[in-house]
């Protein structure tokens, strides 16, 4: 295989991690579990969100945030993730595009379209997400 069979081979595998694992996680966390989601979070420092409601840096904030996400989400009816770009160079990865969810938040139904871009790092084979930004997409 050359290096352009790999890094296609790469990439393709990449982005099935991503419409897969990745995916369960999220709609897991918009139905109120955010274990799967924290699964498949690093846990080697730096670690950072920078989210459409709350920040946290660092494991222990990162724990907090998952938790309260948890605990405000509810009954998901409707999760996609259109990925917009995505790469992977080595042990890093990226991902940008707009979530759209329809999901209870704090026990009131809302719909809503963020703009995230995440990034990821092969730890002992396995992506992890490293970083995420997103933000509320305003009409």
């Amino acid at each position: 295989m050359n290096r352009d069979d790999e890094r296609t081979s790469d990439r393709d595998t990449f982005l099935t991690w991503v419409k897969t694992a990745l995916y369960e996680a999220e709609l897991a966390l918009h139905n109120g579990d955010p274990a799967p989601r924290r699964a498949l979070w690093s846990r080697n420092e730096p670690v950072s969100v920078l989210g459409a409601w709350r920040n946290a840096t660092g494991q222990q904030e990162l724990d907090k945030l998952f938790t309260a996400l948890g605990k405000s989400f509810s009954d998901c009816t409707s999760y996609a993730f259109e990925v917009l770009a995505y790469d992977v160079v080595g042990d890093m990865a990226y991902t940008a595009g707009f979530e759209h969810t329809s999901t209870s938040v704090d026990g009131q139904p809302r719909t809503y379209t963020l703009r995230a871009t995440q990034v990821y790092r092969r730890e002992d084979g396995e992506w992890r997400v490293a970083h995420r930004h997103g933000d509320t997409v305003t009409e």
